[in-house]
């Protein structure tokens, strides 16, 4: 296909308008923009890189996964159905994947201006050399060129690994899960660039409905008795013990509050009790997410895994989304999160441990610079996350350090994650993130705030360096 026309990426894309502070920008960018990208936590499928199987198409791969994407088009009226998103019952959707393509293809204005169009046009452009703009005039040829491309060897998991630059790459599994992708990296090479990272919310939050039966399943894996508060402490304790062999430095807590607590023994095994017994009540669920996240922090001071909290989701808010397609179907909204009020539990009680890291991370942007800055810009556990989620865009990156660089710092944060199920997508995120950061370092060159040469030193680290350091990788 034709690959020499319109250009779809300004090469100074996302740097300041006006040309003084513009050339610091990509004075800053260049040298940095092809480091390694180091992406500690994100969701991209282990059987990927344990397989290398060729990816099938176009829309499996880019479209299907993304919620991100599949999001806005349902906010337009177009069906999960329509899209191929697959039901939960089995029932009926849309398997002819060149038929949901030209759909997104349609509809692809709808992204105008968005981080979404900004990421596809970089792979598109950067990825596949598509140079011509996406649109439905253009479906059928991206379609056929992106499946083609897909079949070669070049496009395999592992080609891509290496093509991105991609030094280190961690997977996110449950309490639960078998790890039978990583297990089959075991060994080799790939086991040090594809590591795990431990998400126990399946066993921790009994607001699910498989909590019942996955702290069940959590005896039949580690052979202890978790009908009782100290085995199923235990439980997790081995789980987490089995995640560090497959490379596993972090863990990762996605609760819908930042609340934490400090029970006696007495108080959590009655909890536990009531939340086995299925009679927990919202407050009793609540209160166990709580109590687990301090139990964690005790753990992280015992096995040194970083802790990180996301907080602030309230998720799958349309029922119906939920009870047809599940979790992570694009229902999910940010929410008010008092951090300083939830964490002072936890912060009483292990707050000053020197081997306790915590990285934080929100949707509630009002808690920057009023609460999780001061936060981190004293207590040496804390570490502040990327803008994450929602908040994954040009402005949220650039929102995040105004608020936050004159109380907590550069150092008191870990450089960018992607967190992302949308593999080729990867790149694009932390260009966008190393750009937005050398504007906001031009900026302050710019203001006689700070030293070119520091500038310099600080990109390097936001880019790279702080990210291997935050996760202990």
């Amino acid at each position: 296909m034709n690959t020499v026309t319109n250009i779809l990426l300004d090469p100074d894309r996302l740097f300041p308008a006006d040309q003084k502070t513009r050339n610091i920008a990509r004075e800053l960018y260049e040298p940095i923009a092809n480091l390694p990208i180091i992406s500690p936590h994100g969701h991209t499928d282990p059987s990927w890189f344990a397989n290398n199987d060729c990816f099938p198409d176009a829309t499996s791969l880019l479209l299907i996964p993304d919620h991100y994407l599949f999001r806005m088009l349902y906010s337009q009226g177009i069906s999960m159905e329509s899209l191929g998103v697959p039901r939960i019952d089995g029932g009926e959707v849309e398997t002819d994947t060149r038929k949901i393509w030209q759909v997104f293809a349609a509809n692809y204005h709808l992204y105008r201006g968005t981080p979404s169009s900004m990421w596809m046009d970089h792979v598109f452009h950067s990825v596949f050399g598509l140079t011509e703009p996406f649109s439905s005039e253009t479906a059928d040829s991206f379609y056929d060129f992106i499946t083609a491309e897909l079949q070669t060897d070049a496009y395999r998991p592992r080609a891509l690994l290496d093509r991105f630059n991609i030094e280190l790459i961690a997977t996110t599994e449950g309490a639960t899960d078998p790890l039978t992708h990583h297990r089959a990296i075991a060994g080799s090479p790939w086991a040090k660039r594809v590591i795990t990272t431990f998400r126990p919310d399946d066993a921790t939050d009994p607001d699910r409905d498989d909590f019942v039966a996955n702290v069940a399943q959590l005896a039949d894996i580690t052979g202890e008795d978790t009908s009782h508060w100290q085995g199923y402490l235990n439980a997790l304790r081995a789980r987490r013990a089995t995640f560090r062999e497959f490379g596993a430095t972090a863990t990762d807590h996605g609760h819908p509050t930042a609340a934490t607590a400090d029970l006696s023994n007495s108080e959590c095994e009655a909890l536990f009790k009531r939340c086995l017994s299925g009679q927990a009540s919202m407050s009793d669920a609540e209160l166990f997410r709580a109590q687990i996240l301090t139990e964690m922090a005790g753990m992280s001071i015992e096995d040194g895994m970083v802790m990180q909290i996301h907080a602030g989701a309230r998720r799958n808010i349309n029922q119906q989304v939920f009870q047809r397609f599940g979790r992570d179907k694009g229902a999910d909204v940010p929410s008010p999160t008092n951090y300083l009020d939830g964490l002072a539990p936890l912060l009483n009680k292990y707050g000053n441990e020197p081997k306790l890291n915590i990285i934080l991370f929100t949707l509630d942007e009002t808690t920057y610079a009023r609460e999780l800055a001061p936060l981190a810009g004293h207590f040496p556990c804390l570490k502040l996350g990327p803008p994450w989620w929602f908040h994954d865009s040009p402005e949220g990156m650039l929102r995040f350090r105004q608020q936050t660089t004159e109380t907590a710092g550069f150092y008191n944060t870990v450089g960018f994650n992607d967190d992302t199920r949308a593999f080729l997508s990867i790149p694009a995120r932390h260009d966008v993130a190393r750009r937005m950061d050398c504007r906001f370092l031009a900026t302050l060159v710019a203001e006689g705030r700070l030293r070119l040469h520091d500038a310099e030193i600080l990109a390097n680290d936001l880019s790279y360096n702080l990210a291997k350091q935050g996760y202990k990788l």
